[in-house]
């Protein structure tokens, strides 16, 4: 017989039994849907991330209070961090710092003066989560941020700490009918308080690192003066003129800093000068461990249906046995009976394998949707996908198609 027949056989024999092999497919699809989306959701943070960090740019560093994302790996051998419940920045230690930092580059000082701020225009208000951070005149260049419209803060902005703001480029849209040329000199209610617009800076779009679009600038005296709840913890960014001089930046930044907070030699640093690209690379690494929660899910899942499945293929050589005596009774081998069982269960695991991708694909590209990264079809995985389900229908349909190949034509036509 010819595998065109035994193929047609195949499809016949499980449109026959549509209950009992849909079951087994949607098992099979669930486990393959979890493991292609979980991993196509992965690429597009990954690539959400290192966009981010491309943008912000590998020749910055910064100094906080914290570790990011765990330990660095950038970090020099040996270093220690105290961690003494006293190590935020305090803006007269970011101040001195800016001052004492000779290194050739650009330093800013910034805080996330809220992150529930309201916005009003006019009757059009905004839910209370915009951000607002306090920034210095170097602030949009050592953030890559540029402007689309408008100017940066003046010497006297700062100096005098005026009510005047950038907005982003999603604020200005939404409260200037999709126009942000509108925006300038125009005011604004920020938590009930009357802010002149300045500048709108460009788009970004959606961002894992911070929200740009939807934030908005104040000057730092302004931020010190107007949000004056919770604790400020004051950040330092630090843009290099040459990213080859990374290192020595760093170290350099670290000893002015001991220096500022007045360290002895014995006393171990209680702030981290953090390199965008070692947080980076402590995010990817721990997103990693997403990727093997999904690939554990999906073999989990695909175990329990290989099971399902084999469960499945021993009832049909059962239900079936007369048919299989009547087919050896007229001079089908034991070899056309073991490849029709065969493609019987390869054929129900690969249509749940190839629906599961199409969920997959399809939940993972709206986790890129979100991130507003490009539209992924994960081809490595998918070709794995579509391999294992093919094992895993070969594995479950050898037992019993051996089985039906194996029974006695005359028995078989006896069974009741």
């Amino acid at each position: 017989m010819k595998w065109k027949d035994i193929i047609q056989l195949a499809l016949r024999s499980i449109r026959a039994n549509r209950m009992r092999s849909n079951i087994t497919v949607v098992i099979i699809a669930m486990g393959i849907s979890a493991l292609v989306g979980i991993i196509t959701a992965v690429n597009a943070i990954q690539n959400t991330i290192a966009s981010n960090f491309s943008q912000m740019g590998a020749n910055t560093i910064t100094i906080n209070h914290f570790q990011f994302f765990g330990k660095n790996k950038k970090n020099q051998p040996g270093q220690r961090i105290k961690n003494d419940g006293n190590n935020k920045i305090t803006y007269e230690e970011a101040i001195a710092f800016k001052k004492q930092f000779y290194f050739p580059s650009i330093t800013s000082i910034h805080i996330l003066a809220s992150q529930s701020a309201i916005v009003k225009k006019g009757s059009e208000k905004s839910n209370p989560n915009i951000w607002v951070r306090g920034v210095d005149e170097n602030y949009l260049s050592v953030a890559d941020n540029g402007l689309a419209i408008g100017r940066n803060f003046s010497n006297i902005d700062m100096q005098s700490g005026a009510d005047v703001c950038i907005i982003g480029n999603g604020l200005a849209k939404t409260y200037f009918n999709k126009k942000p040329l509108r925006a300038i000199n125009r005011v604004i209610s920020l938590n009930d308080r009357k802010y002149r617009i300045i500048g709108v800076l460009n788009a970004k779009g959606s961002s894992l690192i911070d929200r740009t679009d939807n934030m908005l600038l104040v000057s730092v005296p302004n931020a010190r003066r107007v949000f004056t709840n919770g604790d400020k913890v004051y950040n330092i960014s630090i843009k290099l003129n040459n990213v080859k001089q990374l290192e020595i930046a760093a170290g350099e930044a670290e000893g002015v800093m001991r220096a500022v907070r007045k360290l002895s030699v014995q006393e171990a640093s209680n702030f981290v000068v953090n390199k965008n690209d070692a947080v980076a690379e402590n995010l990817l690494e721990n997103i990693k461990y997403v990727t093997f929660a999904a690939i554990f899910i999906g073999i989990i899942t695909l175990l329990g249906a290989a099971i399902g499945l084999m469960n499945i293929m021993l009832v049909a050589v059962a239900e079936r046995t007369k048919e299989i005596g009547l087919t050896k009774a007229i001079g089908a081998q034991s070899q056309t009976v073991r490849r029709q069982f065969l493609s019987e269960s390869i054929l129900i695991s690969s249509k749940g394998g190839l629906w599961g991708i199409g969920i997959g694909i399809l939940l993972g590209n709206i986790i890129s949707l979100i991130f507003k990264s490009p539209f992924i079809i994960p081809w490595a995985w998918i070709t794995l996908a579509i391999v294992i389900c093919v094992i895993v229908g070969l594995v479950s349909g050898i037992y019993p198609a051996i089985k039906a190949s194996k029974l006695n034509p005359i028995q078989a036509l006896r069974y009741e």
